[in-house]
């Protein structure tokens, strides 16, 4: 795929390329696409669960239980 740029977008991608530590341009553009996918994929997820039903409430407790979880498994 070829992708022409007018000059001020490429220096544009020439200078987030220097200042972000791409080896090239197509590296820049690779991290800009999968950044867009996951950006559609968590909208995707956020629109599924806000047409969800509530499965429990979210209070205190289920955060306590969430974190104890997420501790448990750090520890391995």
């Amino acid at each position: 795929m070829n992708i022409s740029l007018p000059d001020s977008l490429k220096a544009f991608v020439d200078e987030r390329v220097t200042r972000r530590g791409y080896g090239t341009s197509s590296e820049y553009l690779r991290a800009l696409i999968r950044k867009d996918a996951d950006r559609l994929h968590l909208r995707a997820l956020l629109l599924e669960g806000a047409a969800s039903a509530p499965a429990a409430p979210a209070d205190a407790a289920h955060f306590d239980v969430l974190r104890k979880r997420v501790q448990r498994r750090a520890r391995g």
